[in-house]
């Protein structure tokens, strides 16, 4: 294992990390990247996906594919779960709405039908399968928090979940894989296929504290390890998994969107 329960900040973790030499790639979108690539993009010129958007995928003449490294899978990952939009499992905490673009790193160009699947800890830091290992002890499915969707013809996978808590020696994270190629199974799961990328999705911290200053954080007394403190998110923003987080409403127990675009090597 890569991770170690109850606390991520192993020396092999770190090694593991710096050493991995796969590659992938976040397209960084928007004018600023355009104009990094190409210069100002000409009147008219279609852009990459921005927070909010949920009808548009990134194009490739207005992107800049950066080239960074995977995260580490962690101990906490199931196999087999199932292809579903929403994984709450009425899981309580505030909505959270992903949208993550999947494309070709020589490209640039949209991948469909590549099963984006994520998984990540409840409000109190559990992870399904787990439960206990945060110090709670609460109903445990295998499978809340769990699982994943294909890319639609846009490139984009779009899931329904809970903005995540977390649990000692971590920031808050969700960890994600990107299959191609897999076969859809009568019980809802999935099997086969390619696997592409291995990464995490990081949060904001000014967002992250105006949540867990709230219930049913607030009840999580395990001490918050920040994105500064973490020891495996490296300060590198959006090319190392940090999400665009725009709010749903006025209070942040209304719930955020968040969206990314992820590279892989195909």
């Amino acid at each position: 294992m890569n991770e170690t329960p109850m606390h991520e900040t192993s020396t092999s973790e770190t090694a593991t990390r710096d050493t991995v030499a796969r590659r992938t790639v976040l397209v960084a979108t928007g004018a600023t990247a355009a104009t990094l690539a190409l210069g100002a993009a000409a009147p008219g010129t279609p852009t990459a996906q921005t927070a909010g958007t949920t009808d548009t995928a990134p194009v490739a003449a207005a992107a800049v594919c950066t080239l960074t490294k995977e995260m580490t899978e962690g101990p906490y990952y199931l196999d087999g779960q199932y292809v579903r939009a929403d994984i709450t499992e009425g899981k309580t905490g505030f909505p959270l709405k992903l949208a993550l673009t999947v494309v070709d790193d020589d490209t640039c160009a949209t991948i469909s039908n590549a099963l984006v699947e994520i998984w990540h800890c409840d409000a109190l830091g559990e992870y399904s399968g787990y439960v206990g290992n945060n110090g709670h002890n609460e109903p445990d499915s295998g499978t809340f928090l769990r699982g994943g969707v294909l890319t639609d013809s846009g490139g984009v996978a779009r899931i329904t979940t809970v903005y995540p808590g977390w649990y000692r020696g971590r920031c808050v994270h969700i960890h994600v894989k990107v299959h191609v190629g897999v076969t859809l199974t009568s019980d809802g799961s999935f099997t086969g296929g390619t696997e592409l990328h291995t990464g995490q999705l990081f949060f904001d911290e000014t967002v992250t504290a105006k949540v867990g200053a709230l219930s049913p954080y607030s009840a999580n007394t395990v001490t918050r390890t920040t994105l500064a403190q973490d020891s495996i998110y490296d300060e590198g923003g959006a090319a190392s998994g940090l999400l665009t987080l725009t709010a749903l409403g006025s209070s942040p127990s209304a719930g955020y969107s968040g969206t990314l675009t992820l590279g892989v090597e195909r």
